[in-house]
């Protein structure tokens, strides 16, 4: 049976710094999710453990304190609705959550992608060339599979996200091309093993028709690895349901994607 677009796993309110959108409330989150019809969506909020030293001065304002504010979440008989959050891991390769933190999360999701954070998430060093953040690739994404995680509750947000090399879309397309194909296969592998998620990441499949071979190759080697994947729209603003829907079938169709390749997280 074809992967179906039926949750959302990666969706921010207005209590993230990036969003504060007055609309991007949790009510008005689960009505997206009824309109379009899905059954499982999961709010992740970015957030920074107050306990675990590093954050840099925008994430330590997005401690519990703050994003708990969105509990209780609203219900809906049509719509399981999960509280997670979205952390980050600095450049000194330290995930913002304290280990008893996950408890507090049905799903936890983890960027490894956010090389735009100069000095908290990458140094200048790193930055400078197109090999540089492509090493830098590899290296975030085997540093965080090497942590002894929950990973069934886990999920490694948008791999190919353009934030990887933010300056220039030539750029960034060369950076995913100059990553070997040998370390991808071993980290995919890896992650299979580990029972994390993968995220399609509605952003990162947003790509133009000629970009396609160059931005899905990681994720066709994913699943050929065994991987398993979920959907998350990473709104911050209203969703156009019409928009993610076009983006996301149109990713499933191109990696052939069936519902056993679905990833469900274990709370």
């Amino acid at each position: 049976m074809r992967f179906t677009f039926d949750h959302d796993y990666h969706i921010h309110s207005q209590l993230s710094l990036c969003s504060n959108h007055p609309e991007q409330t949790t009510e008005n989150i689960l009505k997206y999710a009824e309109n379009a019809g899905l059954t499982e969506i999961c709010l992740t909020d970015h957030y920074w453990d107050s306990r675990v030293p590093g954050a840099s001065d925008w994430y330590a304002k997005q401690d519990y304190a703050h994003i708990s504010k969105a509990l209780p979440l609203p219900k809906s008989d049509k719509v399981k609705f999960y509280f997670g959050c979205e952390t980050d891991m600095d450049k000194f390769m330290t995930v913002g959550l304290s280990d008893e933190d996950y408890a507090n999360f049905d799903f936890v999701i983890i960027p490894t992608t956010h090389m735009h954070m100069t000095n908290f998430t990458i140094t200048e060093e790193d930055g400078r060339t197109a090999e540089g953040r492509a090493r830098l690739w590899v290296e975030r994404l085997e540093s965080l599979l090497n942590k002894p995680l929950p990973f069934g509750k886990i999920g490694i947000a948008h791999l190919a996200c353009g934030l990887i090399a933010p300056k220039s879309r030539e750029t960034f397309l060369n950076v995913l091309n100059l990553i070997p194909e040998e370390d991808m296969v071993r980290l995919f592998t890896k992650a299979a093993s580990l029972g994390v998620g993968i995220e399609l990441n509605s952003s990162d499949m947003n790509f133009a028709d000629s970009e396609a071979d160059t931005v899905l190759r990681m994720f066709k080697i994913a699943k050929s690895c065994g991987c398993k994947f979920y959907l998350g729209s990473d709104i911050h603003t209203p969703a156009k349901i019409e928009k993610l829907t076009f983006i996301f079938n149109r990713a499933i169709d191109l990696l052939g994607l069936e519902e056993s390749d679905k990833f469900r997280f274990h709370k």
